[in-house]
């Protein structure tokens, strides 16, 4: 009996340990925990201990973190060039819609294969469409903010956060890479040619602009040379004049002097002459030599 006893404590304490164990569970950092009983979601709760109903509740964690969809697919420039890009989107679960999205879509991985990644394939085809090939190779956060804005309108709604879209390559055909090359090739050239071009004006401009200096030069010099020639020229014709005007004067006054004196015109007479006798003597009345008498009896 007491055997007995024992069997049936231990066969007790076998069923109630794991019943006890089966009311607790966890749920990890990141997640959210969907509570299901026989099958049908009732709640949701956060990272942490919990209980539940043993043999009837059931939990699902779902990640609540950042996950990150990337998509190959073919597409299409705007002008029906074909090419093969590779896009990929950051997004996370809208945390207080996890259980929505579980009940509408069934979990994480049916959410990504049924809504996500074709909407992403959608707007990532129909925003490279909108830009041609050099476009896209120059431009490329131009196409990445229009595959944004298309990815936005065609998630609106959903329990989701959208976070930032990249493309992560994008595959031209061969022969298009090489005429782009070949482009910009020539490109380049050309504005080597143009810089030698603008650097050949510059030096011919600068030959000018020195040229012009050294006439300017040559210029002042030549003026500065007239202006001291023509300002001595003028001090000399001065000089002239006031020695002609000083020489008449003098004259003028000698004319005047010998006009009111005979005796002086004898006295220059006298100074003039050279000591010999006259050979010739034209009339009586001609003094021999000069006539030194005084005016007012030559005058009498």
């Amino acid at each position: 009996m007491e055997n007995l006893k024992k069997g049936i404590f231990a066969g007790v304490a076998l069923l109630i340990i794991p019943i006890t164990m089966g009311t607790v569970f966890t749920v990890d950092e990141g997640h959210v925990g969907i509570v299901k009983r026989f099958g049908k979601a009732i709640s949701q709760v956060d990272p942490g201990i919990h209980t539940k109903v043993p043999f009837m509740d059931n939990v699902v964690e779902i990640e609540v973190r950042t996950r990150k969809n990337v998509e190959t697919m073919n597409a299409a420039t705007a002008e029906q060039m074909p090419l093969k890009a590779v896009t990929a989107v950051n997004w996370t679960v809208t945390r207080s819609a996890a259980i929505d999205l579980y009940k509408q879509y069934g979990g994480l991985e049916q959410f990504e294969q049924r809504i996500l990644d074709p909407r992403l394939r959608s707007a990532s085809k129909a925003g490279l469409a909108e830009f041609k090939a050099e476009q896209i190779i120059q431009n490329r956060n131009a196409a990445i903010r229009r595959i944004e804005e298309l990815l936005e309108e065609e998630t609106k709604g959903l329990p989701m956060e959208l976070g930032d879209v990249q493309i992560e390559s994008i595959n031209l055909p061969p022969k298009y890479i090489q005429s782009i090359e070949t482009k910009q090739t020539e490109l380049n050239l050309a504005a080597a040619e143009k810089h030698k071009l603008e650097r050949q004006k510059l030096e011919a401009q600068r030959e000018v602009n020195t040229a012009n200096a050294r006439r300017d030069a040559t210029k002042a010099k030549a003026d500065g040379e007239a202006h001291k020639i023509r300002v001595e020229a003028e001090a000399e014709a001065f000089a002239i004049l006031e020695k002609g005007e000083a020489e008449a004067a003098a004259i003028k006054a000698k004319a005047d002097a010998i006009a009111r004196n005979h005796t002086l015109v004898e006295y220059i007479r006298a100074q003039q002459w050279n000591g010999q006798m006259p050979s010739t003597i034209m009339g009586g009345d001609q003094p021999i030599l000069w006539d030194m008498g005084n005016n007012s009896d030559r005058r009498n």
